[in-house]
């Protein structure tokens, strides 16, 4: 019988990686919000965070934590010409053919990460990632707290951005009505462009957080994008506050899934949330809140 411990425990290490989840989801919510782009590479751009963290790690010595301005720039950088050059010149002609460009990248990038790292599972490995904060029968995961903690700054950082900032209000009109947006002298364009290379640094800096905190291989880019999108359909297109709520609530009810039905069962609640509230309620449970 599962014992009022494990379920506290459970209950805490779910809404510390739901914070994670959340930072990890943002930037596909943003980019479908924003630019009605299904990024399917997505997934993929989080393990190229995991593998960035881990050569950045071994190469050079610097804490993965430390590296995390590095690899949100990097991918900010790596980003625009992906979108300028793959991406943009199809998006007048539907919403398939730029998401099949995103899923032969990702194809791309899957294949890549297995010539040049090989199948092995590998984690990001410090001092502090193995270790735990006890106090009595309940034990947190240092890198739950830590990474927590980044996301929910940095979450909080994009939420300002977007509400408070003349590039956030710009991206509000540009997700509502391009046209619009454009006839009063917004460049929806680069909007476009920054709203893309800004979802790409949230993939970095989740995906080097999601390697701290779990072991990945080449393949984990799929586990990664069920998640992202279950808390992406939880928590509404585009909507910074939503998707906090939704990864917290994901994070949750996973931990809950590995204790009472076993660990092989974690990604299959996520698809099971994701499945009942795309029939229920497809915009969102929290839809319209930014």
């Amino acid at each position: 019988m599962i014992g009022p411990e494990a379920i506290a425990n459970s209950l805490i290490a779910g809404v510390l990686l739901g914070g994670m989840f959340a930072l990890t989801a943002l930037g596909l919510s943003l980019v479908l919000g924003v630019l009605r782009l299904v990024n399917l590479a997505h997934g993929d751009f989080l393990v190229v965070g995991a593998y960035g963290g881990f050569y950045l790690l071994a190469l050079t010595g610097l804490d993965p934590l430390l590296g995390l301005p590095v690899v949100a720039v990097a991918f900010a950088l790596l980003a625009c010409p992906i979108y300028l050059w793959l991406v943009r010149p199809l998006m007048a002609r539907g919403v398939e053919a730029p998401m099949m460009t995103m899923f032969g990248i990702s194809v791309v990038l899957q294949n890549v990460f297995l010539l040049a790292f090989s199948a092995n599972t590998r984690s990001i490995e410090t001092s502090y990632s193995a270790r735990a904060w006890t106090l009595g029968p309940i034990s947190i995961g240092w890198m739950y707290l830590i990474g927590f903690s980044i996301s929910l700054v940095a979450v909080g950082a994009i939420h300002l951005l977007v509400s408070r900032t003349a590039f956030g209000r710009d991206l509000r009109a540009s997700a509502q009505d391009p046209v619009a947006a454009s006839i009063v002298g917004i460049n929806v364009a680069r909007v476009h462009t920054l709203t893309f290379a800004l979802g790409a640094a949230c993939a970095g800096v989740g995906g080097t957080l999601m390697g701290l905190a779990f072991s990945f291989t080449p393949a984990s880019g799929a586990a990664y994008l069920l998640n992202s999108f279950a808390v992406v359909v939880l928590g509404g297109l585009g909507s910074v506050f939503g998707t906090l709520v939704a990864g917290i609530a994901i994070g949750v009810l996973q931990s809950l899934g590995g204790v009472v039905l076993g660990d092989g069962y974690r990604d299959a609640v996520a698809l099971v949330v994701f499945l009942v509230v795309l029939a229920l309620r497809p915009q969102g449970l929290m839809a319209g809140r930014r």
